[in-house]
C-alpha cells in the first residue's frame, strides 16, 4: 500500500520518517525503534556504540577527501509524545501513526506526529546516507526517553560520544538558530481526604476543546488551562451558594503538556443544578471572550455522569481545601527574561490534577532560565502546596543550557544559513528542555546548535510538520556539514 508520504521530498527524509511513524515508541518503550536503528547501521556498514541506558551512538565514517574533519555530533531523541483526542480508538503500544498530507503540512488522524523528534532523527540518519552529501565524521546520538525529563541524556554515557560539535535537530521554528534554553523542575502534592454520605443526582462538568500544547514553548500563548478553568468555574459555583458534592476530579496527564480537558463529578439537588447552568450560561462569553483566539472549540458542559463513581462526595472541608489550591496555583508566564526580548524566563504549568478515591494528586511543572529563578519558583508553588495541607514532593529537573554569543559552530552555521538563504538566521533562546544543556554539561568542550523544520502543535493530536520546512531545513543541515568538512 502506497504512503501518503511517498513523492515528498526530500524523499531520503521522509522514507526514514515513514519508517519511524510505523514504529510504537512511546517514552520508555523505545525497544523496537532501537533495533530498528541497530539493523540499519549495521546493513549501511557503521558501528554502534551503546549505554546502559539505551541510548545510541551511530559512527558515519567520513566521506572521500573528509577524513581529517573534526567529528560532528547530529543529535534527536527517538521517543514521542502520546496524545489522542477523546474518542479516538488509538493504541500507541501497537500501531503505527497515520498520517495524512494536508497542504504544506504532514500531521496525523487524531493523535499526535511524533514528528517531534522524528523528523530531526530522519534528517540526521538521510544525512548520513545521502550518496550526494559531503561531510566529515558523523556521530548519530540518539537519545531515549527524552519526552519524560530528558531522562535519557541524563543517564548518557559521556564515553560513547567523541564528537565536540553538536547539532541538535529538536527545535521547531525555521529561520532559527538556538543557542540556549531553559531548565525545568517539578513539584507535586498528594492530599488525603475524607469523603461523607451526601444526597443529590450525579452530574459531569466538562470542560473540553481546548489546544493544549507545550508547556514551555506556548505557555505565553494565552491557550486555556483546562484544570484552571474547571477549578475557577466550581469555586464560583460555590460562591453563588450552590452546596454541591464533590466526588471526583480529572485534568491533565504529563508534566509538559498544557491540559486540554478536565472534567469533575459533582451531586447536585434540582436547584444547585438550575443556578449552576445559570453560572455556566454567564461564565461562556467571557471564557470565549479570553480565550476564543487561542481556544474557538473551547465548550463547557454539565451532563448526567455516563458512568457515575460508587464513592461518596468529599466533606466540605476537603472539597474547598482541593478547590481553592488548584484556582491559587499559578499557571502561565511568572516572569519575562531581561536579557533576550520576548523571551519567557520562568513559567509554571498547573500540569495535572487527579481526584480519585484515595485522594488528591497536584502536579506543576515549571520551566526557567535562571536557576535561582526556577528555584524561587519551585519553593513558593510547594508553600501553596503545604498551606493546603499536601504531603509535598520537589522533582529535580535538569540544567539549562546558557547561550555562548562566541560559539565558532554558531558563527559558521550563521555564514551558511546567509550564503544558503540570503539572510542570517534569528538566534534565539527557546523555553523549553534541550538536551544541550544536559550534553554540555557531560562532553566537556562541547561546541553546540539547535535548529529544525516548523512544527505546529508539539504534544497535541494538532501536532503537525511542514514539508517546505524540512526540504530547507535538510539544505541547511547539508550545507553545514559540507562547509565544517570542506
Amino acid at each position: 500500500m502506497t504512503s501518503p508520504l511517498s513523492g515528498l521530498e526530500p524523499a531520503l527524509v521522509w522514507r526514514h520518517f515513514d519508517d519511524l511513524r510505523r514504529i510504537p515508541r512511546p517514552s520508555k518503550q523505545e525497544e523496537r525503534v532501537l533495533r530498528h536503528l541497530d539493523t540499519w547501521a549495521e546493513a549501511q556498514g557503521f558501528s554502534v556504540r551503546r549505554d546502559a541506558a539505551g541510548n545510541r551512538v551511530i559512527a558515519v565514517p567520513a566521506t572521500e577527501g573528509r577524513g581529517g574533519a573534526p567529528t560532528v555530533v547530529l543529535q534527536a531523541h527517538v521517543d514521542m509524545v502520546c496524545e489522542k483526542n477523546r474518542g479516538v480508538d488509538f493504541d500507541f503500544e501497537t500501531q503505527p501513526i497515520e498520517v495524512t498530507v494536508d497542504g504544506d503540512w504532514v500531521r496525523a488522524r487524531g493523535t499526535t506526529l511524533g514528528a517531534d523528534n522524528g523528523i530531526g532523527a530522519a534528517m540526521a540518519l538521510a544525512a548520513a546516507s545521502d550518496p550526494a552529501a559531503p561531510h566529515g565524521p558523523l556521530e548519530l546520538l540518539m537519545t531515549v526517553d527524552e519526552e519524560t525529563g530528558l531522562n535519557g541524556a541524563a543517564a548518557l554515557d559521556p564515553s560513547i560520544v567523541e564528537g565536540r560539535l553538536l547539532v541538535n535537530l529538536d527545535t521547531e521554528e525555521e529561520g532559527a538558530i538556538y543557542v540556549g534554553c531553559a531548565g525545568a523542575a517539578g513539584v507535586e502534592g498528594r492530599l488525603t481526604v475524607a469523603r461523607a454520605d451526601g444526597g443529590g443526582e450525579p452530574y459531569e462538568l466538562a470542560v473540553t476543546g481546548l489546544s493544549g500544547g507545550h508547556s514551555g514553548m506556548d505557555i505565553h500563548t494565552n491557550r486555556g488551562n483546562a484544570v484552571v478553568i474547571l477549578a475557577h468555574l466550581l469555586e464560583a459555583a460555590l460562591g453563588a451558594g450552590v452546596d454541591f458534592g464533590l466526588v471526583r476530579f480529572h485534568g491533565g496527564d504529563k508534566a509538559n503538556a498544557i491540559p486540554r480537558e478536565a472534567f469533575a463529578e459533582v451531586r447536585l439537588n434540582p436547584a444547585g443544578r438550575s443556578t449552576l447552568e445559570t453560572i455556566l450560561a454567564d461564565r461562556r462569553p467571557t471564557l470565549l471572550e479570553r480565550y476564543g483566539a487561542t481556544d474557538p472549540r473551547l465548550r463547557v458542559e454539565l451532563r448526567p455522569a455516563p458512568e457515575p463513581s460508587p464513592w461518596q462526595p468529599l466533606t466540605n472541608d476537603d472539597r474547598d481545601r482541593w478547590l481553592r489550591l488548584l484556582t491559587a496555583a499559578p499557571h502561565g508566564v511568572l516572569a519575562m527574561s531581561t536579557d533576550v526580548p520576548g523571551l519567557v524566563e520562568t513559567s509554571n504549568n498547573l500540569a495535572l490534577a487527579q481526584l480519585g478515591e484515595d485522594g488528591g494528586h497536584v502536579v506543576c511543572a515549571m520551566r526557567s532560565s535562571s536557576n535561582h529563578a526556577l528555584g524561587d519558583a519551585g519553593q513558593s508553588i510547594a508553600a501553596l502546596m503545604a498551606l493546603a495541607g499536601a504531603d509535598v514532593h520537589r522533582r529535580e529537573g535538569y540544567p539549562g543550557w546558557t547561550p555562548n554569543p562566541s560559539s565558532p559552530l554558531l558563527a559558521r552555521t550563521v555564514a551558511v544559513h546567509a550564503d544558503l538563504f540570503g539572510e542570517p538566521p534569528e538566534v534565539k533562546g527557546i523555553h523549553a528542555g534541550l538536551e544541550c544543556g544536559i550534553l554540555a554539561a557531560k562532553l566537556h568542550g562541547l561546541d553546540a546548535v539547535s535548529f529544525g523544520p516548523d512544527i505546529r502543535g508539539a504534544h497535541s493530536p494538532d501536532e503537525r510538520v511542514s514539508i517546505g520546512a524540512v526540504a530547507r531545513s535538510q539544505r541547511l543541515l547539508l550545507a553545514l556539514l559540507d562547509a565544517l568538512s570542506a
